[in-house]
């Protein structure tokens, strides 16, 4: 299992990107590049940011008593 590190709002907010950039494949261009978007769509969803945990990034909040 690995490790939360994107706040909530940022992860609402790479859903958000992710489904718009994944858009273009069906609207606008219709270009394969539309499917980046699975990648902020991805990290959203199950929440780790692989480049985070490398450069040790961690936007979620402190947990109490932690």
């Amino acid at each position: 299992m690995v490790n939360v590190n994107i706040h909530p709002i940022e992860r609402v907010v790479r859903g958000i990107v992710g489904l718009v950039v994944l858009s273009l494949t069906v609207w606008g261009p219709k270009s394969a590049w539309g499917l980046l978007g699975l990648l902020p769509l991805a990290t959203a969803v199950v929440g780790w940011c692989p480049p985070y945990s490398l450069l040790g990034i961690n936007t979620c909040p402190k947990k109490a008593g932690a």
